[in-house]
């Protein structure tokens, strides 16, 4: 970290969806603005900025985080992704084919989450996902949508045959 004697700003790096930067920041600026306002990556969208919505989450050494919590310099020695890195993932065809999308402002915090959730609960059930879906809000959509998106996402996976060597 180079910190600069005659301001109170710093250069750290952060590791955001397999990739260095070097930002400046001060030491109060928030994972959500230095995402949004440094890297260019708006997925993270800046709503209540109080932690209630979830419209900021992204996934922070595999944790599910409001980036409108997090301090930027709490980061600098973590793994982030954002909705940006997981163009690959199948949870945002999975909420297209279903309809669980309205306004879209909350999807990529709700794609973020889903897509932790099932990296940590292959096998989640139905209390699992509700409970896991209840960090994040929509003001548009009921849950069932969401929940049903997430559903079948899980059902393909079971589905694939296995890769392990064993079998």
């Amino acid at each position: 970290m180079i910190l600069s004697h005659n301001t109170s700003k710093a250069i750290i790096p952060l590791l955001v969806n397999g990739k260095n930067h070097d930002v400046v920041i001060r030491s109060a600026d928030t994972l959500l603005h230095t995402l949004r306002d440094q890297l260019g990556l708006t997925g993270a969208k800046q709503a209540c900025e109080n932690g209630d919505c979830g419209a900021c989450t992204v996934i922070v050494n595999g944790e599910p985080t409001h980036a409108c919590l997090s301090l930027t310099i709490e980061s600098a020695t973590e793994s982030i992704t954002t909705i940006e890195g997981l163009a690959d993932s199948p949870v945002q065809q999975a909420f297209v084919d279903n309809w669980a999308i309205q306004c879209g402002y909350c999807t990529p915090g709700f794609v973020v989450n889903c897509h932790a959730l099932m990296e940590r609960h292959p096998d989640a059930d139905d209390k699992t996902i509700e409970e896991w879906m209840q960090s994040n809000l929509c003001r548009c959509t009921g849950y069932h949508e969401i929940k049903e998106a997430i559903q079948s996402v899980l059902r393909t996976k079971k589905d694939l045959p296995s890769t392990n060597e064993d079998q």
